[in-house]
């Protein structure tokens, strides 16, 4: 799995689009009326802290059943503390990879969500690092 980093959350790259101030219903429609248009920033709504966040892109399928898949962009937040079963990304011996985060029994493991992938057991061999923890998964609904 590739990731491509795409940068870093600045005041300088606001992005506001419209937004409609209702929530959607995923069942039956309901009659509604009003609704005011207002101006939306993604990166007010996805980024808790600029100074610690990063947008970057997946590429391959080793995420699949976490809902991440080929394409998308996460929201990353390197000031979030890498706990068990949070989604990372992870510098592992010279590649970058997303993967969760599994501590058991005083070890770490990197888990895919795709059983085609092998957990990855973390020594002191390893060159590891977590960037961060995904906060936000941005993907294309066709």
């Amino acid at each position: 799995m590739k990731l491509h980093i795409l940068g870093k959350m600045d005041d300088s790259h606001s992005l506001e689009i419209p937004f409609v101030n209702a929530k959607v219903k995923a069942g039956f429609p309901s009659p509604a009326t009003d609704y005011e248009e207002e101006r939306l920033d993604l990166n007010k709504k996805l980024v808790k802290n600029k100074e610690a966040t990063f947008y970057i892109e997946v590429e391959g399928h080793s995420m699949k059943f976490a809902n991440i898949i080929d394409g998308d962009i996460l929201v990353v937040d390197r000031s979030i503390q890498a706990t068990s079963n949070k989604i990372v990304v992870a510098y592992l011996d010279g590649c970058f990879t997303l993967k969760r985060v599994i501590l058991l029994h005083n070890k770490c493991y990197l888990q895919a969500d795709n059983p085609d992938f092998k957990n990855i057991e973390i020594t002191e061999e390893n060159d590891f690092i977590v960037w961060g923890v995904v906060t936000w998964i941005i993907h294309k609904a066709i």
